[in-house]
């Protein structure tokens, strides 16, 4: 069994997206399994909507132009990529039931779990990280 990567999402600002979805294609890509669990602002990452308008941080609005420049890809192209590479994607079913949002409102192929799913998967990974 390869190694296994654990990423909480609990943030949901561009820069954020861009640190959880790196580290979980880095990790996919070099054969590792990877789940992230997205909580609280953290399912802006994965909702249909929010991930294509997360915001900048204020005063870093002139990186927007930098990762045009660079051809960086914009988060839902990572989001797919992710999945692609078989990432697991879990959203918090007790932060969805108090923000009152339906398994819908998110990209298709997302688990809808608690922190035991997440746990199940952490308990014996190899690197967790939270953004």
């Amino acid at each position: 069994m390869g190694k296994k990567v654990a990423i909480i999402a609990s943030n949901g600002g561009l820069f954020d997206a861009y640190k959880v979805f790196n580290i979980a294609t880095a990790a996919a890509a070099t054969d590792q399994e990877v789940a992230i669990f997205f909580t609280f602002e953290g399912l802006n990452l994965i909702h249909k909507e929010a991930n294509k308008q997360l915001p900048m941080p204020e005063g870093k609005e002139h990186f927007a132009e930098g990762f045009a420049k660079a051809n960086v890809p914009a988060i839902p192209e990572l989001l797919a990529m992710a999945q692609e590479m078989g990432v697991k994607l879990i959203g918090c079913q007790m932060t969805m039931d108090v923000m009152g949002l339906e398994k819908e409102a998110f990209v298709d192929g997302i688990e809808v779990g608690g922190a035991v799913t997440f746990l199940e998967f952490a308990k014996d990974a190899d690197v967790t990280l939270t953004f």
